[in-house]
């Protein structure tokens, strides 16, 4: 397979005046987020619906990864589906991020900007995707498969999903955030996967990022309490090769380093008294 190199990135999209903005848009950082870690009701109820719209916008992305389509397409059809639903793409914008959505293909690890490439048969495809509704955030993301994908990618995508899923498994009220990475990497490690260490899961609310870290490999530095009340994503990135990487000059496209293959699945989680509420289902 050819790598994948950078393409013509299109205009900025509009996004229709009456759609609320997040804070950041039109400055180079976000404030920091100073809040709690654990949500109060009306917050979790509002990430809620922000959840449902970012997971549906997902799946509506997804449907439309096919080869012979450009990843700019997908970024609009993702871009109308969440403004047309009164939501703001949270991507459009944050630190300059140009487009509605990532795009992630194939060794590309993470933030992918949509731009003139097409989509080719045997592809893998991540669209991570998060609604602005209501003054919070709902973050996911799913690696998609265009075409005739070969059976070591195919695994490489399926087995991304389970370790999301373990990671989901492992929060329960009174244990470390870092039991997460620890069971992702377990079972990584036993497929002699990579996994990417510097990007990581993330508190989320009222802010994109609240400051918290969800790491999806063995860290014993991040040993915040996992409480009933917290809203964070896990989002494990798992690479066919070495888990190093490389950036792209545009200083946003994360490669691996081998230029092999990379999966990603995210979900935003509630954590309940007995676990984890999935936030990001559609």
């Amino acid at each position: 397979m050819t790598p994948v190199a950078p393409a013509t990135l299109s205009p900025r999209r509009p996004v229709p005046a009456h759609v609320v903005r997040p804070e950041y848009v039109g400055k180079d950082a976000p404030a920091p987020y100073t809040g709690p870690e654990v949500k109060d009701a009306e917050t979790i109820e509002k990430m809620r619906v922000a959840g449902r719209l970012a997971a549906q916008a997902r799946e509506e992305v997804g449907r439309h990864v096919a080869p012979g389509i450009t990843t700019d397409e997908l970024d609009r059809i993702g871009h109308e589906f969440l403004c047309d639903h009164g939501a703001y793409p949270s991507t459009l914008g944050y630190r300059g991020f140009p487009k509605s959505l990532c795009s992630s293909v194939n060794e590309v690890v993470c933030h992918g900007i949509p731009d003139s490439r097409v989509v080719e048969d045997g592809d893998i495809v991540n669209i991570d995707i998060t609604a602005y509704l209501d003054g919070v955030h709902g973050d996911t993301n799913a690696t998609f498969l265009a075409g005739e994908v070969d059976e070591e990618s195919r695994l490489l995508v399926e087995r991304t999903r389970e370790a999301l899923e373990r990671g989901i498994k492992a929060v329960k009220p009174g244990r470390r955030i870092n039991v997460i990475g620890r069971v992702i990497e377990s079972f990584a490690r036993r497929h002699g996967y990579g996994v990417v260490r510097e990007f990581t899961g993330h508190g989320i609310g009222t802010h994109f990022h609240s400051g918290l870290i969800v790491p999806h490999y063995d860290d014993p530095q991040h040993d915040d309490l996992i409480e009933v009340g917290m809203t964070f994503t896990i989002e494990p990135m798992l690479n066919l090769g070495t888990h190093e990487w490389e950036m792209w000059e545009d200083g946003w496209t994360v490669v691996t380093a081998d230029l092999r293959r990379s999966a990603q699945f995210e979900h935003t989680l509630l954590v309940t008294p007995t676990g984890a509420e999935v936030l990001t289902n559609p």
